[in-house]
C-alpha cells in the first residue's frame, strides 16, 4: 500500500509572507512505514501537478495507492493504471455529479434494503480513549449499478465504496458517511484495510514531522533551503524506522544517536 498526502510546513514563512509557505506531496509505504518519495508543490500550483510528477517517479506495478479527494481526478487514475498500480481515491464535492450519483446508489439500495442482501460488506469496531468507533464498509463492482456519471471516462474503476463511520466519545455520537472509487475488484475487507491504513501517513510520518523533529516550528527559510531539510528528515524517519534493535521511540533514537557515535552508526547501516 501506497498512501499520497500533502503536507504544509506552517512555520517556513514569515507572517507577512504567506506565497513563502513550503507544501510538500509525499509517498509512504503503508506496509514498510517508509517515505518513497516526495515532490513540491510549486507556490502558482496546486497537488493536481506535484501528485502526477511524483507517481511517475516511482514503481509502483502490483502496489495499490491510496489518495484523499484531492487527487480524485481521471488523469491521475489513468496514469496508475498506466504504470500497472491499482487505486484507492476519496470521493467527495469536488466531483460533484459522480458524487451524487453514487451517494444516491448507496442511499436506494439501502432504502430497498439490497446493501445488505447484495452488497459486499465487512465491519470493524475499534475501541480506546474512552472512544468506540464502529466502521461499516460497504462495496458494489460498478457492473452492478446504473451507469455512473462519465464512467468510462474514470480509467480503471471497477468498484465503489461507502463507508459509514459510527464514533461514540462518552454521551456524544457522531456519524459520517464517505466515498470512495477503486480498481480493485469488490472486497470490502480488503478495501477497508487499504483505507484504514492510509491514514498512517497522518499519524507515523506527519505526526512524528510535527511532534518529533518540530517541522513546523523551523525557522529555516532561505532559497531551497526548507525543502532540502523536509528531504532529510524524512530520510532520518526511514533510517530510525529502519534501525529495529532498540524498541525505543524515534525521538530516544534520535537523543541515543546524538550521544553514542556508535549507535549513530548502527542507524546509518541499517540501510543497507
Amino acid at each position: 500500500m501506497i498512501a499520497i498526502d500533502g503536507k504544509t510546513m506552517k512555520q517556513s514563512y514569515h507572517r507577512n509572507d504567506q506565497q513563502k509557505a513550503l507544501h510538500i506531496v509525499t509517498a509512504w509505504s503503508s506496509s514498510h512505514q517508509l517515505v518513497l518519495g516526495q515532490k513540491k508543490v510549486h507556490k502558482k500550483s496546486n497537488e493536481l501537478t506535484a501528485i502526477p510528477e511524483l507517481i511517475e517517479m516511482l514503481e509502483i506495478a502490483g502496489s495499490v495507492i491510496t489518495i484523499d479527494a484531492m487527487g480524485c481526478q481521471k488523469d491521475i487514475t489513468s496514469l496508475i493504471i498506466k504504470k500497472k498500480g491499482d487505486y484507492i481515491v476519496a470521493l467527495k464535492g469536488n466531483q460533484p455529479l459522480l458524487y451524487k450519483a453514487v451517494k444516491k446508489c448507496f442511499e436506494l439500495a439501502h432504502k430497498s434494503d439490497y446493501l445488505d442482501r447484495e452488497y459486499n460488506y465487512h465491519e470493524q469496531v475499534e475501541a480506546g480513549h474512552h472512544r468506540v468507533e464502529k466502521r461499516q464498509v460497504w462495496t458494489v463492482d460498478v457492473s452492478e449499478l446504473p451507469p455512473l456519471h462519465n464512467q468510462a471516462l474514470w480509467t480503471g474503476l471497477k468498484t465503489v465504496v461507502m463507508i459509514v463511520s459510527e464514533r461514540r466519545l462518552w454521551n456524544t455520537t457522531t456519524t459520517e458517511a464517505r466515498f470512495y472509487l477503486s480498481s480493485l475488484s469488490s472486497n470490502a475487507e480488503k478495501i477497508a484495510g487499504a483505507i484504514r491504513s492510509h491514514w498512517g501517513i497522518e499519524n507515523s510520518l506527519h505526526w512524528t514531522l510535527d511532534v518529533t523533529f518540530s517541522e513546523d516550528k523551523s525557522r529555516i527559510r532561505k532559497d531551497h533551503s526548507p525543502e532540502n531539510f523536509a528531504l532529510l528528515r524524512r530520510l532520518a524517519i526511514n533510517l530510525l524506522k529502519q534501525e529495529k534493535t532498540s524498541k525505543q521511540s524515534l525521538k530516544m533514537k534520535r537523543y541515543r544517536a546524538a550521544m553514542d557515535n556508535n549507535y549513530l552508526v548502527k542507524i546509518l547501516n541499517s540501510a543497507s
